[in-house]
């Protein structure tokens, strides 16, 4: 039988970062960008991004520049995003979205590390807009407000 489904765990320290980042005043996009550290098996902080654009997000994204040394393919990533969406009739919202960046030919002992962790890190954030992203360069504002309109 191949290798079984590893579920990693969120780091402590993330799940606070994510509470907070989930009740957070502040009025402009920001997001969390979370990876895993395959040692400790833990879903961690990688980098934490304030005034981002969808467009400007989608360039701070690993494509075939592996983010870790452990990885030497195409990466993997998690990203909770706080969005200021303008809907049609004037009101702004600002949804929390799980971005799931899972590009085409990562390697398979990865790609199994990931899709197991992902539930269980949208339930640990508490999280309902979940997408996911097999091309970087598909994570525009275009792509998200045409996500983000579901729910609207």
């Amino acid at each position: 039988m191949s290798e079984s489904l590893v579920v990693c765990d969120v780091a402590e320290d993330l799940v606070e970062k994510l509470r907070k980042f989930r009740f957070r005043k502040e009025t402009n996009n920001a997001a969390i960008i979370m990876k895993i550290d395959k040692d400790k098996r833990l879903v961690v902080l990688d980098e934490e991004l304030e005034g981002i654009s969808p467009d400007e997000l989608k360039d701070e994204l690993p494509e075939r520049q592996p983010r870790y040394p452990f990885f030497n393919a195409l990466e993997k990533t998690f990203i909770v995003y706080s969005y200021k969406y303008q809907h049609d009739d004037g009101r702004v919202s600002y949804p929390l979205c799980f971005i799931f960046s899972s590009p085409v030919g990562c390697k398979p002992e990865q790609q199994m590390m990931y899709a197991g962790s992902k539930n269980k890190l949208v339930q640990t954030a508490e999280l309902t807009k979940v997408f996911e992203i097999r091309n970087t360069e598909d994570l525009t504002e275009e792509w998200l407000r045409e996500k983000l309109g579901f729910f609207h």
